[in-house]
């Protein structure tokens, strides 16, 4: 037996003949498996068919084998035949829970809306014969197991079972700046590994939970991954939000500095994950828990002006009171005063308004009246009504500041930032120290990361208009400041119980002596961090009287001599006379002139030339010689001005301005009084000498060009005959 030779080689067309056929069978794909997923919720198995001869819409069969019967396959819907249904499938082909979907003409995918436990198995997809030929594979299977629904959510901390288990979620009631703080709880028992997904979101009051309707605030992705809904973005970057897994099972959201937009029902959502085959995650399950009802208090800024009188309406039955006066209760209630608004209120019949509301019904108010700005103020309509049940601390709406741009209410106790101040109206001599407390009340948050207060002291001189000029401080770190023209006073601002403030200025002067007002914001962090002022109240006027110190001064200034000359140095004197006045008042007297503008026949402004403070130190000004100045005390009550080397810089008119200084207790100085002299004119005159020297010089400078000139020419005629001889 000879050696095997080499194998027949084939023709080359029957070689490409070969390829073309491989390359052209048909082929079914269906996803790889097995898939799990949990049984009541959703699958779609996909399935194509690629490499076909024939029309380029298929049909597809689909098929069950169950693992009781893994020979026995269960015709489950097919796109070509309607009646291909078996009979544990019918109904709910029928119904539309099981159904085939076309997505083009060669791929389709089977829907199955409710698993069942029994609906595991192997799953194949057929595709009915269009080829010339039986080439390739014509059907693809995937195997499906059904897990039980082992998902549960709850509110932390969960609340009592049995009959005494609550029959709706708790309502929370949060102050706007202050942290809401919620938690669930979410576990699952599944033998497969799943990932869990929590999120947090937040419903709008009495609308029914759905995905169009649930907005999500922030999430726990299946890839650990934090991530905020579209408007809760911005805050989760600040650091406003956060999310966090406390121990194997329960998950806390924090939403810091709550605004009015973050009231609302919350609902916790969590979704079971798996990971297929093919590397894709997929959703198992979902479930969802309501946590709480939310109501957020805003800070609501209302001021109580209000200007003349209305009276109540009769709206069938109902009656309704107006802003800014008194509620119109029954008489067993009696008057209850309510949030006041600068905003007049008309009946809702004269602006054709329909009374009620498809947003207003139930324990809510209903709407009786549409309220007005008054001139020159600026804000939205705003709605008012309450009803005549309105009871002794009832909370009433404020507006118009409260209210946004959606249709819902915000409902705020009736004082919720007030002022108050004491102990009434002061009546003290100067030198006595100041005290006046305020103390700021109403249903606020507690100051702390998300709300912050700042109270401050106003005065405005009796009379003037306006809340007036700061006079102390303290800001929301508790820092205080004093207002301009405080500096140097020994003044304290502090706080001295939870709500409460003092103000103290440990020497009153007659200058203190005006109305005093305590003004109070309230403030929230909002986003980014900063702080965003949410309301503000000012306290009534507190009138506060301090005692004149009845100084009296008078000065009488002239210049020693009478006549002064250039060169020499004038002398400037100025007697003071005191007439009443506390023991131990000081003088101070400064010295000023007055120099005429240069072109006009007014004079400039003043300008200090140098004097003598209270306490003997002396001050020098300018001089407009700019030669040497000395002042002086030349007696208990007189003062000297010298002007050394007095130049024709130096006219002007001067004066001498004494003021009466008072030191009181706590060594500050005070200003009782001052006057101011009569002008004396210096006029530096010149020398009877000094007005010859200028004739001589000339005379002098005259005979020297005459000489010069006649000796010149002399000098030249003599040289000519001389040349000539």
């Amino acid at each position: 037996m000879g050696a095997l030779g080499p194998s027949p080689r084939l023709p080359p067309p029957l070689l490409l003949l070969m390829l073309g056929v491989q390359c052209f069978a048909r082929e079914v794909l269906v996803p790889k498996g097995p898939l799990y997923r949990v049984a009541g919720t959703a699958i779609s198995i996909s399935c194509n068919v690629s490499s076909y001869e024939g029309p380029a819409q298929q049909d597809f069969e689909w098929f069950l084998y169950r693992p009781e019967a893994p020979e026995a396959a269960l015709g489950i819907v097919s796109t070509r035949d309607a009646r291909f249904s078996y009979a544990v499938f019918g109904a709910r082909v029928a119904a539309g829970d099981v159904q085939v979907q076309r997505l083009q003409g060669d791929a389709v995918v089977l829907r199955i809306a409710h698993l069942q436990a029994q609906d595991a198995g192997v799953y194949e997809c057929y595709t009915p014969s269009t080829d010339a030929r039986y080439l390739g594979s014509y059907s693809g299977k995937v195997e499906l197991r059904v897990l039980p629904d082992t998902l549960q959510v709850s509110a932390t901390p969960p609340g009592p079972r049995g009959r005494q288990a609550p029959t709706s979620p708790p309502r929370l009631t949060v102050h706007e700046g202050q942290e809401l703080a919620l938690g669930c709880v979410a576990r699952t028992s599944t033998q497969q590994h799943t990932h869990l997904a929590v999120s947090f979101g937040r419903a709008v009051p009495e609308v029914p939970v759905g995905r169009a309707t649930l907005q999500e605030v922030v999430g726990l992705r299946p890839d650990l991954a934090v991530e905020a809904g579209a408007p809760y973005a911005e805050r989760l970057a600040a650091g406003e939000l956060r999310l966090g897994k406390e121990g194997a099972e329960r998950y806390r959201m924090v939403v810091g500095g709550a605004q009015a937009e973050d009231a609302g029902t919350y609902h916790c959502t969590a979704a079971e994950w798996i990971q297929d085959p093919d590397g894709s995650w997929a959703q198992i399950a979902e479930k969802r828990a309501v946590l709480a009802h939310v109501d957020v208090q805003t800070l609501c800024e209302c001021h109580s002006s209000h200007s003349g009188s209305l009276e109540p309406w009769d709206l069938g039955g109902h009656q309704v009171g107006t802003a800014g006066l008194q509620a119109h209760l029954p008489e067993r209630a009696g008057p209850v005063s309510i949030t006041s608004l600068p905003w007049r209120v008309f009946s809702a019949q004269k602006l054709g308004m329909e009374v009620g509301g498809p947003w207003l019904r139930g324990e809510r108010p209903w709407v009786v009246g549409m309220a007005v700005p008054h001139e020159g103020q600026t804000g939205r309509l705003a709605v008012l009504l309450w009803r005549k049940e309105l009871q002794l601390g009832s909370r009433v709406l404020c507006a118009p500041s409260c209210l946004h741009d959606t249709p819902s209410l915000s409902y705020v106790s009736a004082s919720q930032l007030a002022v108050a101040v004491g102990p009434g109206e002061r009546r003290i001599g100067p030198g006595e120290p100041l005290e006046l407390l305020c103390n700021v009340s109403g249903a606020l948050p507690p100051p702390g990361r998300h709300a912050a207060y700042s109270v401050g002291w106003e005065m405005a001189p009796a009379g003037a208009p306006g809340p007036g000029r700061l006079v102390a401080q303290l800001d929301t770190d508790g820092v205080g400041s004093l207002g301009p023209g405080y500096e140097g006073r020994h003044i304290a601002m502090e706080k001295v119980a939870s709500r409460t403030y003092r103000l103290r200025l440990e020497a009153a002067r007659p200058g203190d002596a005006g109305t005093y007002r305590c003004l109070a914001k309230a403030y929230v962090r909002g986003s980014g961090a900063r702080l965003r002022e949410a309301a503000s109240a000012r306290s009534r006027p507190l009138p506060v009287h301090v005692r004149e110190e009845g100084v009296v001064l008078e000065a009488v200034a002239w210049l020693a001599g009478g006549t002064v000359y250039r060169g020499e140095t004038a002398s400037l004197l100025c007697n003071i006379s005191v007439r009443g006045g506390p023991p131990g008042l000081r003088l101070a007297a400064s010295w000023w002139v007055e120099r005429p503008e240069e072109g006009t026949l007014s004079s400039g402004p003043a300008q200090l030339v140098g004097g003598v403070g209270q306490d003997g130190v002396a001050e020098l000004g300018v001089r407009p010689g700019g030669g040497p100045v000395s002042v002086e005390l030349v007696g208990p009550r007189s003062h000297r001005l010298r002007l050394h080397g007095l130049g024709p810089e130096d006219e002007g008119v001067y004066h001498c301005a004494p003021s009466a200084w008072v030191q009181h207790a706590d060594y500050s100085w005070y200003q009782a009084g001052s006057a101011r002299s009569g002008p004396v004119t210096v006029y530096p005159y010149t020398h009877a000498l000094d007005t010859l020297f200028v004739p001589l010089l000339v005379g002098a400078g005259v005979a020297l060009v005459t000489g010069a000139t006649i000796l010149g020419t002399i000098t030249c005629c003599f040289m000519k005959r001389l040349r000539k001889r």
